[in-house]
């Protein structure tokens, strides 16, 4: 297996059916291709944040996301109670409000008043707090870690903060730098965007391969890429991530979600590797990654998420390049997909020529007919979703816009696919 995919190919050519190179030059490469085939790391612009910090001493074995805030501890008297009736409902009602207040008085509030030390002196506005969120931590958590460091001085207001901007299921473990007697919902705004405190940041770029992965490591941490690259197996991580069960050559490839991740200390491998796992779960969680178009498997869904964040690095027309594959793979035509055949030469930014289609490799996919038998990089939430929700086209081909602007020009039929490609060649002359 391919270990090294620097390339970034998305300029392609794709043959008629039942003639796999009849559209390619006789000389290197292809007359279709864009000149100059560009490293994905430098094309790429990466979405700020992260979802989680982690901290070397910090066992994750199990990681759990923050628990939705909740105010039901604040809940107002019963409604039957309030609007009379029986003397049975009336007394039952009452009991029940009764019930609602101990819980308040013997719950919440010695909770935060626990935390706080009984009565506590007025503390200045303004000063600057660093606080942790732990993942898992449920809204009554938050809110006495809030009290406990004067960040908020009624945990009502909190609650009431949450209800109004609807956080309750986006509120984000990690370490925050928040200030005493802070506005609630400028709070609230801070937790649901993540955390804020300055670390040992290392950005991950969408479309890079573990290989790739691992020398931004090394390039950052230091760790040897060869020491990230044999930690990055897959039955290193199934056991808490089930998804990666039977994932191609025990590889971590097209799961190690690109993004910006900060660690208060330096990482380890294994804690690097964790928080993209995590990253991957949380983008994800909205999806049903076994609900693919024509009974594609989670694992296969990501494979081809991965062939669209080769393909084009516009977001708009992701589902159209879906399309195209599915399309391909529906009349069992190979996908003649670029990018698959640098991944199995094992990178480079040359272009692709006729001694590369003669790879004998599970990623030829000239030779081979159906998906690449695993992912060939690490696709964003949107190439994902691309795979899921492909456009409804009849496109077999697509080929690189004269417009020079990145996007593609897509169609149905080789006469019209020769006619595009020409006008792209000579928008190079």
């Amino acid at each position: 297996m391919p270990n090294e995919n620097s390339g970034d190919s998305r300029r392609r050519t794709h043959t008629q059916p039942g003639s796999p190179r009849a559209a390619r030059p006789a000389s290197g490469g292809t007359r279709f291709r864009s000149a100059g085939a560009q490293p994905a790391a430098a094309n790429r612009q990466q979405a700020s944040g992260t979802r989680f910090r982690t901290s070397p001493t910090q066992a994750r074995p199990n990681p759990r996301p923050v628990q939705p805030a909740t105010r039901s501890r604040y809940a107002a008297q019963s409604s039957t109670a309030r609007r009379g009736g029986s003397p049975i409902k009336v007394i039952v009602g009452i009991v029940v409000a009764l019930a609602v207040v101990a819980a308040l008085v013997f719950v919440v509030v010695p909770r935060v008043s626990e935390l706080l030390g009984g009565e506590q002196p007025a503390v200045e506005a303004g000063q600057e707090v660093q606080l942790t969120i732990p993942e898992g931590a449920s809204g009554d958590d938050i809110a006495a870690i809030l009290a406990q460091n004067h960040i908020i001085d009624n945990p009502k207001d909190y609650y009431a903060a949450v209800n109004r901007l609807d956080a309750s299921m986006s509120l984000k473990p990690g370490d925050y730098i928040l200030y005493t007697g802070q506005d609630p919902e400028e709070i609230v705004q801070q937790l649901v965007d993540g955390p804020n405190v300055e670390g040992n940041k290392i950005t991950i770029q969408e479309g890079l391969t573990v290989a790739q992965t691992a020398a931004r490591v090394e390039e950052t941490f230091g760790i040897p890429a060869d020491e990230f690259i044999a930690q990055a197996k897959a039955s290193n991580y199934a056991a808490d991530y089930p998804f990666l069960e039977g994932a191609y050559d025990d590889s971590l490839e097209g799961y190690l979600y690109p993004k910006t991740y900060s660690f208060t200390d330096v990482p380890t491998a294994d804690e690097i590797i964790r928080a993209q796992l995590d990253q991957f779960v949380t983008e994800t969680s909205s999806l049903d990654l076994n609900a693919g178009p024509s009974g594609l498997t989670a694992q296969q869904i990501v494979t081809m998420a991965s062939l669209i964040e080769r393909e084009t690095a516009v977001e708009s027309e992701r589902p159209t390049v879906a399309s195209v594959i599915y399309n391909r793979l529906a009349i069992d035509m190979p996908l003649q997909i670029d990018a698959a055949i640098v991944y199995a030469r094992g990178g480079g930014s040359d272009p692709v020529t006729y001694s590369d289609l003669e790879i004998d490799s599970p990623y030829n996919v000239y030779t081979n007919y159906g998906l690449t038998p695993g992912p060939i990089c690490s696709p964003s939430i949107s190439s994902i979703s691309a795979a899921l929700n492909p456009d409804d086209t009849d496109y077999l081909y697509y080929v690189a816009s004269a417009a020079g602007d990145g996007s593609h020009k897509f169609s149905s039929d080789y006469e019209q696919f020769e006619a595009d490609s020409e006008e792209y060649a000579e928008s190079l002359q």
